[in-house]
């Protein structure tokens, strides 16, 4: 078989040869995940987790909280709060001390990508409402960094909200009830993952429900375990990794037959 982890394009030139050589195959692709705050979440988790949903590991992650949905009536609460907190991210060589987001893997690939995913949501109408831009001088001029980005003013159809920019960049918007949200939420081809902020155990089992992705995080984010199968819907990926699921993925199924009868067998009429 086959096991590949990585971008959707990849994955697909990948399930062609699985094809063709008959063998099965398990791709764990790309995302692009909702995270959602309704106003009656506890907002001081919610923010917290929103920012470190997207810029841990510089947004260099296939579940990266990368699209930020908030309830109409605290949108401006709640995005003004995730700016402020992005804005304050210490920005760094991974070795320094406190640093809290470090440069991404390459300059070519992803740090010039995201660059023109930034400059492209720009010409769509998009507000940069921090970073946009890659940090110059000292040990920032020696590495691939980008400075956490916040993004709005854009529809759902938007490329910054279809595609995956695999760095450090949040695309926010706002949602008026339960059905806007979930048409927004589900209307990429992607289905990775999702997280709901909500005190309400009720709407969360509804949304989480609703939500086309393979895993839902309430009141949380980011959180695996490995007895949990992990996959995604969609473009996100075919099979699901760990718990007996991801055991019965490198498995093949076999049926063996004893015979104990004592009379010879008979030709079936």
């Amino acid at each position: 078989m086959i096991s590949f982890t990585g971008g959707t394009t990849s994955g697909r030139a990948i399930a062609r040869v699985a094809g063709d050589r008959l063998v099965p195959a398990a791709l764990e692709l790309g995302g692009k995940s909702p995270h959602v705050v309704f106003a009656d979440a506890d907002l001081e988790h919610a923010v917290a987790a929103v920012v470190a949903g997207i810029f841990g590991s510089a947004g260099q992650s296939c579940v990266a909280g990368s699209r930020l949905f908030i309830e109409a009536s605290i949108y401006d609460q709640v995005l003004s709060a995730v700016v402020a907190c992005a804005k304050s991210l210490r920005v760094a060589l991974p070795d320094v001390d406190g640093v809290e987001m470090g440069p991404l893997a390459s300059f070519h690939h992803p740090r010039d990508r995201v660059a023109a995913f930034v400059g492209r949501a720009h010409a769509e109408g998009g507000r940069v409402l921090c970073g946009g831009e890659a940090p110059t001088g000292g040990d920032y001029d020696h590495g691939a960094f980008y400075l956490p980005t916040v993004i709005d003013g854009l529809g759902p159809q938007a490329v910054a909200c279809q595609e995956e920019a695999f760095g450090p960049v949040l695309v926010a918007l706002p949602f008026k009830d339960e059905a806007d949200l979930i048409e927004q939420a589900n209307g990429t081809a992607f289905g990775l993952a999702c997280g709901i902020w909500t005190e309400s155990f009720k709407r969360a089992w509804r949304i989480g429900r609703a939500l086309e992705a393979g895993s839902v995080w309430i009141n949380t984010y980011k959180r695996s375990v490995v007895s949990t199968p992990f996959g995604g819907f969609k473009n996100s990926g075919i099979g699901r990794e760990k718990g007996i699921d991801g055991m019965k993925l490198y498995a093949q199924v076999k049926s063996i037959y004893f015979g104990l009868h004592e009379q010879p067998m008979a030709v079936a009429k």
